[in-house]
């Protein structure tokens, strides 16, 4: 049964965005309740794409249902009956059967950022629907993958990077009112802070893709190493990709270094904006820095970070901030 709309942004988000709902919450309560909605819609997309007992067909046609209503072009509720009959996990269900009401939310929103999260969502679709054509028919058995950089860089900018970038451009005078500051040195941060977050999903759930039939790492960067997506099944041949991926775990920390020039250009009385910029950025580098040592072949050790070093890392940020030259250093 659905959540009434009242437990959208509270016990259901939580319920659904374990690492993200602490940075979520910090928001300041002006923006809070329009951030986290564009969230829900977006991982409901996602939840919509890796419903697998579910055809391409049927997945393309719920999330073309799912960008009319939020565009406003479709009227009919949104039900999800056939996708919910092959989801077990209870977060993608709570996405799913919630889908509809949390739309709705969006009428309580002035036109201005309604606008914001119908750019950002159109893009986040579009992106799943490029992934479902791309890797249509994959499996275990036929691997596909993404074929150059180019492509991953693309996927990342339309998961992620095109989200901080709107919202930036957007709310651009009230963020970053600092004038020094460059509309193109504020976009390729934004955009590149986004997709350091998406990059480091991607190579922290490889194993995990490689069991759907899906290869996030580009075939022609495969080739050079003389592998193909089907030998990234057994953990021996890591080695052999770890030059490939260790470059991989650069450009997300580069990425994740511009996220933090962006943060630190938001103005220092904005402390709450500030935090849940830079929370997302510390899992993120807590998640490299274990990457780096281990087996990232190895379906059986999935690499997740803690609770309670989360705390650590949140208490750690905060007891920090009064001190400017220590903060920064938090990420380097």
């Amino acid at each position: 049964m659905a959540h009434p709309p009242d437990e959208l942004l509270t016990s259901h988000l939580r319920a659904v965005s374990r690492s993200l709902y602490p940075a979520l919450r910090v928001l300041p309560i002006s923006i809070r309740p329009k951030i986290s909605v564009a969230y829900l819609l977006a991982r409901a997309a996602d939840s919509i794409a890796d419903t697998q007992s579910a055809s391409v067909d049927q997945r393309l046609a719920a999330l073309q249902q799912l960008r009319e209503r939020v565009e406003g072009t479709r009227k009919d509720p949104l039900e999800f009956n056939e996708l919910l009959q092959g989801r077990d996990s209870p977060a993608d269900r709570l996405l799913l059967e919630n889908c509809e009401p949390t739309v709705r939310r969006l009428d309580g929103f002035s036109p201005a950022d309604i606008k914001l999260i119908r750019e950002v969502l159109a893009a986040v679709i579009s992106g799943q629907e490029l992934d479902l054509r791309r890797f249509a028919g994959s499996s275990p058995e036929n691997i596909k993958s993404v074929q150059t950089d180019a492509e991953l860089d693309d996927y990342t900018y339309r998961l992620a990077g095109c989200v901080i970038e709107t919202w930036t451009r957007l709310r651009r005078a009230e963020l970053f009112p600092q004038p020094y500051l460059s509309d193109s040195w504020l976009r390729d941060q934004s955009v590149r802070f986004g997709k350091g977050l998406h990059l480091v999903a991607i190579l922290r759930d490889l194993p995990a893709d490689l069991r759907q039939g899906r290869c996030y790492l580009p075939s022609e960067r495969l080739a050079a190493c003389a592998l193909k997506p089907a030998d990234l099944l057994r953990p021996g041949n890591e080695p052999r990709l770890r030059p490939l991926y260790n470059d991989c775990l650069t450009k997300a920390d580069f990425h994740l270094q511009a996220g933090w020039a962006y943060t630190n250009a938001l103005p220092r009385g904005s402390i709450r904006l500030r935090l849940a910029c830079a929370w997302p950025i510390l899992i993120g580098q807590e998640t490299l820095k274990r990457l780096w040592t281990t087996n990232v072949l190895d379906y059986q050790h999935r690499i997740k970070i803690s609770r309670a070093r989360v705390k650590r890392l949140m208490l750690r940020s905060v007891l920090l901030y009064p001190w400017q030259g220590a903060w920064r250093r938090m990420v380097s």
